[in-house]
């Protein structure tokens, strides 16, 4: 494991002990799932910052962690600009969020693994039918904002 991976995940941890998720399992497992998705489907050349994204994808938006310290403790440009670019702001609106992970290379990688581990199958099933059809037709539209082009237009095979 390289020191960017294991600094990235070190932060993670410490930043999301004692959450859990909507099942009610300690939450460190998503971020650790959405970066060995991400590592699995970057390009080669991407592969170790998209890890390392991955691991701190929810760290700002969810816990005390700022992209200021993420600076400060050396992470690379590339990696807090795909962490910041994850990043909901308050009031921001779907279309504006989705528009900046598209414009962001490592996010958008990182983004795709995130909403496959929103939506396993596995992990859904322990929700309650309320939740499930909830979040069902959120990351079908978060798939959809996902897959358009920078300018707005549906990628197509």
């Amino acid at each position: 494991m390289s020191k960017l991976i294991a600094q990235a995940e070190q932060v993670a941890r410490a930043a999301h002990e004692g959450q859990t998720d909507k099942a009610g399992v300690p939450y460190i497992g998503h971020p650790e799932r959405v970066a060995r998705t991400a590592s699995q489907t970057a390009p080669a050349h991407l592969a170790e910052q998209a890890t390392a994204v991955g691991w701190l994808h929810d760290a700002v938006e969810d816990t005390g962690v700022t992209i200021d310290q993420l600076r400060t403790q050396g992470f690379p440009e590339a990696v807090i600009a795909g962490v910041e670019a994850m990043t909901k702001r308050k009031g921001e609106s779907i279309d504006d969020y989705f528009a900046r992970v598209r414009s962001d290379e490592l996010a958008r990688i990182v983004k795709a693994a995130d909403i496959d581990d929103n939506t396993n199958p596995e992990r859904v099933r322990k929700l309650d039918a309320r939740t499930q059809a909830r979040l069902a037709a959120k990351y079908e539209q978060s798939r959809a904002l996902l897959a358009l082009d920078l300018q707005g237009v549906p990628v197509t095979g």
